[in-house]
């Protein structure tokens, strides 16, 4: 019997939280878990095709979601394909993704953003629980050194120095599946991905704020591999961390998952390093080495 095999009639419960390539990274390494796993996706992304359909059609941001349904896709089918096609040319559809077209549209057809996410994992046999951090339509904003408020993840991205704070607005509440999921955690995964516009979106939200605040799971900070490009590649690891704790309501992250010590890190920290790095792409990580290092962290719960 295989370590994912045996780990998994255990049942532990693991929550990811992040958005895009990072989580869907994530999520792809840990899909022998089936449903124990739980990813919550930042819905706040302005730029992109996601971004076009929000500014005509409202709602929430898209893309994220379907990135990592995309990576969770085992059986390629006509489905799949269709999912994953990307329009191109001089025309409106130029840009747009038909995954992005096909979750707004089943979002018009439902009653809750959720249901159009589990037609298509439904329809795509993907088993992995995907959750919106929210259901309603918000930004995320930031304030400057400077005191300046600007609105907009690609605002975000774009800025010289790292933001004094951030902020979602409006203030939305968080999807009751997230918090429900976090509740029911025994190991909770912060990144990797965009720090400041992927992975603390969610921790704005006060509903999660207050579940990871009374968690008892263990609380796992994952890094990037390469330095971002942006005012979170100007953080440091120990920033960072302060910035998910403050978020979370002063609750400490237990370790961190990583391929470089860091030696200034408090040792309050446990550092789990390892080789994560695909052998094609040194930024990429690679699902297997993470699916191992992850187990390992939960064998040492």
């Amino acid at each position: 019997m295989s370590n994912a095999t045996s780990l998994s009639n255990q049942s532990p419960n693991i929550v990811a939280i992040g958005g895009g390539h990072g989580l869907g990274r994530i999520l792809s390494a840990l899909s022998n878990y089936g449903e124990n796993v739980t990813g919550i996706v930042t819905t706040t992304d302005n730029g992109g095709s996601t971004g076009r359909i929000r500014a005509c059609q409202g709602g929430i941001a898209w893309g994220d979601m379907r990135n990592c349904i995309n990576q969770l896709i085992t059986e390629p089918s006509v489905g799949s394909m269709i999912f994953e096609y990307r329009f191109r040319g001089n025309g409106e559809l130029d840009g747009h993704n038909l995954g992005n077209l096909m979750l707004k549209a089943l979002d018009n057809l439902s009653i809750r953003p959720l249901e159009a996410i589990n037609l298509i994992c439904d329809m795509l046999k993907v088993k992995t629980n995907i959750v919106p951090m929210s259901e309603h339509p918000a930004d995320l904003s930031a304030m400057t050194p400077a005191g300046e408020i600007i609105c907009g993840e690609t605002s975000v991205d774009e800025l010289e120095d790292v933001p004094q704070r951030l902020y979602v607005e409006s203030a939305v509440p968080a999807t009751k599946e997230a918090v429900v999921a976090i509740n029911n955690a025994d190991i909770i995964l912060l990144g990797p991905g965009s720090f400041l516009t992927s992975v603390m979106p969610a921790l704005l939200l006060k509903e999660i704020e207050q579940a990871l605040k009374s968690s008892s799971a263990n609380v796992v900070f994952i890094t990037n591999l390469d330095k971002e490009k942006g005012p979170a590649g100007r953080m440091s690891l120990a920033q960072m961390l302060h910035w998910c704790e403050r978020a979370m309501g002063g609750r400490q992250v237990d370790c961190v998952l990583t391929d470089q010590p860091n030696e200034l890190l408090d040792a309050k920290y446990k550092q789990y390093v390892e080789d994560l790095a695909s052998n094609n792409h040194e930024w990429r990580h690679d699902r297997e080495k993470l699916q191992q290092a992850i187990e390992r962290i939960i064998m040492a719960r």
